[in-house]
């Protein structure tokens, strides 16, 4: 390994691959040939006795591996709200990994301390919260979730004189979670995890785009934690966040919005107004390698009440630094962590105010597109297109269903399957820098040859 460790054609073998991939994106099948996922049984051999050759094995990683990836990275991924990569910060992740830092600590990284300090105070200028909001920068929403809902467990509780880390939750004062019906699943996961099971959610009627409504919400109090959502993962569309927040703010509630891919339209005058009220809730969270297209994984819950977070994620030991620095695992449940910081201050450094703004406007306006041409293909389309998202359906769910299939089997694009207000769905999530006018054309033809297939 000292050798390899020294010889720099190991790495230059990786990078050559790389670009290969790069280079060829634009073409490449969205998602896998049936060849493609069958050559992966050359990965099916015992462990091998001794050392292998490292070239070799990241030749047979780029030739057998790289076809049965999901093209992610090109124009006509549609799935699941992934974004794709902004070069800078793809090529910023390369050189992190060669650093190899660990960010849990300014002792293990002083790098990653003081990148992870200047993007909180970026965060806090774009979601226009308060000096003194904490970020803690993790893996994606579902653990910045399940951060955000900590430290409301930890600060409601505290209120009433009950401290969790210390006495539990056995024969605690009872909280209320009140959030609406169409919340994400990651959020019913944080609750569980959290111990507080799904009997203790109130769940509020939302209307035909999934928003809550505001005439059913409950009362609330200083016994509440509100989650509100920027962003349904079906529609896209945005909770009334300002009217809920003020109510909360009155009875002393806890909020918090779940922005996994929303809260960036923050960042765009043309669509800011959806998520009017975010700088007044308590805690936040958002994926930046959703909406804006950082490499994976990079995900950031944003606090208020620094306190709470903290206290929540505690973590002690003697030989562990107790100093005036920054250290990032002192805002998340890990303790060891990639130094995932380097790619989003790459990605925030190069885009800018501006950048940031025609990214995200951008893909809102592909979403529009999208809508328009299937709308003039006869497709039905169920959603207000407020930001990313379109939701489609054919004339009845078993051609919708069929139409799917034979959009994903075709290599041309890749979209996700939903089941919405009991309806079977297409869910096309506009999530790419990289998505052209011409991308959306080329992929509602897709639909349309999908469509006549199914019909024969």
């Amino acid at each position: 390994m000292a050798r390899e460790f020294a010889d720099p054609r190991v790495v230059a073998d990786a990078q050559r691959y790389a670009l290969e991939y790069l280079a060829a994106s634009g073409e490449r099948n969205i998602f896998p040939t049936p060849d493609a996922i069958a050559a992966l049984d050359a990965f099916d051999e015992p462990l091998p006795q001794g050392p292998g050759d490292a070239h070799e094995i990241l030749e047979q990683l780029h030739r057998v591996g790289g076809p049965a990836t999901v093209n992610q990275i090109g124009g006509r991924y549609f799935g699941f709200v992934n974004g794709s990569v902004v070069p800078v910060g793809l090529a910023a992740k390369q050189l992190a990994s060669v650093w190899d830092q660990n960010a849990a600590t300014y002792a293990s990284s002083p790098l990653c301390s003081r990148l992870e300090t200047v993007v909180e105070g970026w965060l806090r200028e774009l979601f226009g919260m308060p000096e003194g909001t904490v970020a803690g920068f993790v893996s994606g929403s579902s653990i910045a979730t399940l951060c955000g809902l900590a430290a409301a467990r930890y600060r409601l509780l505290a209120r009433l004189g009950w401290d969790v880390n210390e006495r539990g939750l056995r024969e605690s004062p009872a909280l209320r979670i009140v959030t609406g019906d169409q919340a994400h699943a990651s959020v019913a996961k944080a609750i569980n995890l959290l111990g507080f099971g799904q009997a203790c959610v109130d769940p509020v009627a939302t209307d035909d785009q999934g928003r809550l409504r505001l005439d059913r919400l409950p009362p609330l109090d200083d016994r509440t934690l509100l989650i509100l959502q920027a962003g349904n993962v079906c529609t896209g569309s945005f909770d009334p966040i300002a009217e809920a927040v003020a109510r909360a703010r009155e009875a002393s509630a806890w909020v918090h919005v779940d922005g996994a891919f929303g809260l960036w339209a923050a960042v765009s005058p043309g669509l800011a107004s959806l998520t009017r009220g975010i700088e007044d809730a308590d805690s936040l969270t958002a994926d930046a390698h959703k909406t804006l297209n950082t490499p994976y994984d990079n995900g950031v819950v944003l606090c208020r009440d620094r306190a709470a977070l903290a206290e929540a994620m505690k973590f002690s030991g003697s030989y562990l630094p107790n100093d005036t620095h920054r250290n990032g695992m002192a805002y998340t449940p890990e303790m060891s962590r990639r130094s995932r910081v380097v790619e989003l201050w790459a990605t925030m450094r190069y885009l800018g105010r501006s950048g940031m703004d025609e990214l995200v406007s951008g893909l809102h306006d592909r979403a529009v597109q999208f809508a328009e041409e299937l709308a003039a293909a006869g497709f039905r389309v169920l959603n207000d297109v407020v930001f990313n998202q379109v939701l489609v359906a054919c004339e009845d769910d078993e051609a919708t269903r069929a139409t799917l299939a034979a959009v994903q089997a075709s290599g041309e694009c890749w979209c996700g399957g939903a089941v919405w207000r009991e309806r079977a769905a297409i869910r096309v999530s506009v999530s790419s820098w990289v998505t052209s006018p011409e991308d959306v054309t080329r992929s509602v033809a897709a639909f349309e040859a999908a469509r006549e297939a199914v019909a024969g």
